[in-house]
C-alpha cells in the first residue's frame, strides 16, 4: 500500500445523454475511439491509476483516477481530450487530498 496527498484527481465525463452508451450516433463513436486512445496513451505514460465507462441508474458516464502535479496539469489534459475538445461531453473534476494506492 502506499499513501500520497495531493497527487491524485477523480474525473467524471458526462456524455450528452444517460442513454449515450447505448445509442451513439457514428460521429459520437468516432469522436469516442479518439477519446479513448487519447486516454490510453496518458495510461501508458504511467498517469493513469484507473479510467473507464461506468453505468448506474442515472445511466452512462465515464470514471477515472489521474495522477497529477497539480490542477494546471489536469486542466491541459482534460483539454486535451477529443470529447471534451469537440464540446460533445463534459468533465467534473477534483482533487483527492490523500489516496491510499495499492503497491
Amino acid at each position: 500500500m502506499r499513501r500520497t496527498t495531493g497527487t491524485h484527481w477523480v474525473f467524471r465525463l458526462i456524455p450528452p445523454r444517460p442513454t449515450f452508451d447505448e445509442d451513439m450516433t457514428d460521429a459520437e463513436r468516432e469522436v469516442m475511439g479518439r477519446h479513448a486512445q487519447y486516454w490510453g496513451e496518458i495510461a501508458q505514460r504511467g498517469r493513469i491509476v484507473v479510467y473507464g465507462p461506468v453505468r448506474d441508474a442515472t445511466g452512462a458516464w465515464g470514471l477515472g483516477v489521474l495522477e497529477a502535479d497539480d490542477e494546471d496539469e489536469v486542466r491541459a489534459l482534460v483539454d486535451g481530450d477529443p470529447a471534451i475538445s469537440s464540446g460533445m461531453a463534459r468533465m467534473e473534476w477534483g482533487p483527492m487530498p490523500i489516496s491510499i494506492v495499492r503497491a
